[in-house]
């Protein structure tokens, strides 16, 4: 079955927006109301530290997702950092919070619960993904308003979520999560037109100016062009799910998007692509995340062998822990600076934790650990993931399962984060009303 496939009237190359917009803030029309947008410079970093600013306001959930940085810098400076074990130098996530992991299809439309996000990738120490994601499971639970209990007896099914990832043992189907059934459930029934309405607003194919997607200055949209002509990135469009290698493969519309937490301020691009099928009248549409790779915050293990440009280590990550999304990645340069692409899939989702029960909770935190579990562990040969697992049970505790490194440095990066979040929310009150 193919996936994604749609099918549109003819275009424009770039749509109704034109390859001559102007090059400052434009004024558009949302709903009746007017929406001034950057198109560019100190104007759009400005708004965009703004709009960063208030979406890690919003919860202490959202101030972890926005906080990598710091996360490490106190991570490092904790008086249990040396109690961590030194685990095998695997290319690990980085940054494994809820978000970034969720239903991801490979390039011949399989479905798999993978890491979805690998901005941060490196090879380092694997205690690092479970460290970030026992902080972001437990900031879930007290934003779900669960007792403490519950997030103890999660830190415990982490453990054992990821420790039968080790041994390679399969996840039985009836403690899989819920939430993790429902996303995979509504992953297997999305196409095109759920992604189009819920990324791009509706099917017409063109980016809509907005809050979302901002206008390119002449130069981004130059480098966008020459970007989707070359042949790499020709080559992992079509490689897609049964495309023809001589389909055609024309750039339609391209924006600015405002996407993201941690990453904006970096360079972040909607792209509109039409492949195969005639000028008139292509075959399909698809849609590209052209995403700018940064140097990553998390601590690479001594002497780790990666690539120097970020871009292919992003991509070399992805290949080693998310097979999925690996596979249809590419790394490049836009203005100089690099950057992977990757087409967006319709299957392509994120677990939502919103509101859920003590036993929802801990159901997840057993079968995400063990997601990551796997992940780290396919890079593993017998001896190393026997080491690994035998290292980890040697520091669990003799009434609570957790090994005491991973619950000590949980809750005091809880605290850390929940002080840290109510002075931002601080700062941000006193910004706004001045």
């Amino acid at each position: 079955m193919r996936l994604g496939r749609a099918c549109f009237p003819a275009i424009s190359p770039f749509g109704a927006h034109g390859p001559g917009r102007a090059l400052c803030c434009q004024t558009v029309s949302t709903s009746g109301a007017s929406l001034d947008i950057p198109n560019g410079g100190d104007d759009r970093e400005t708004k965009l530290l703004g709009i960063r600013a208030l979406k890690m306001a919003a919860s202490t959930h959202a101030y972890v997702r926005g906080n990598t940085a710091q996360f490490y810098r106190w991570l490092a400076q904790s008086k249990f950092a040396k109690a961590l074990p030194t685990g095998p130098a695997v290319w690990i996530c980085g940054d494994c919070h809820l978000g970034n992991l969720g239903p991801i299809a490979d390039s011949d439309g399989d479905i798999e619960i993978q890491i979805r996000d690998l901005d941060q990738t490196v090879i380092g120490n694997p205690v690092h993904d479970l460290i970030r994601l026992g902080l972001s499971l437990a900031t879930a639970a007290r934003g779900a308003k669960l007792p403490g209990v519950t997030t103890a007896h999660m830190i415990e099914q982490m453990v054992e979520g990821y420790d039968h990832a080790l041994a390679q043992r399969h996840e039985s189907e009836d403690i899989e999560p819920n939430v993790v059934r429902a996303a995979k459930r509504r992953a297997w029934g999305r196409r095109w037109k759920h992604l189009a309405e819920e990324r791009i607003a509706d099917v017409t194919p063109s980016i809509p100016l907005g809050k979302k997607f901002w206008p390119l200055a002449s130069a981004e949209r130059t480098a966008i062009e020459a970007l989707f002509a070359s042949d790499p990135i020709k080559s992992l469009i079509r490689q897609l799910d049964r495309r023809h290698a001589r389909d055609r493969v024309k750039l339609v519309d391209a924006a600015y998007w405002v996407k993201g937490c941690s990453s904006l301020g970096n360079l972040r691009y909607a792209a509109l692509v039409a492949i195969g099928g005639s000028k008139r009248k292509p075959d399909e549409y698809a849609l590209f995340d052209i995403k700018e790779a940064v140097p990553s915050v998390a601590p690479a293990a001594p002497k780790a062998r990666m690539p120097r440009d970020n871009g292919l280590r992003v991509v070399a990550g992805a290949e080693a822990l998310a097979p999925h999304l690996g596979s249809r990645m590419s790394a490049d340069h836009v203005l100089g600076r690099p950057i992977f692409v990757r087409e967006l899939l319709p299957q392509d989702l994120k677990i939502e934790l919103d509101q859920f029960s003590s036993g929802e909770a801990k159901k997840a935190a057993r079968h995400l650990a063990y997601i990551v579990g796997h992940a780290h562990a396919r890079q593993m040969d017998l001896a190393t993931r026997g080491f690994w697992r035998a290292a980890l049970a040697e520091r669990r505790g003799g009434t609570i399962e957790a090994p005491s490194w991973l619950w000590n440095s949980v809750v005091e990066q809880i605290g850390l984060h929940e002080a840290a979040y109510l002075e931002h929310c601080r700062r941000f009150a006193l910004s706004t009303a001045a």
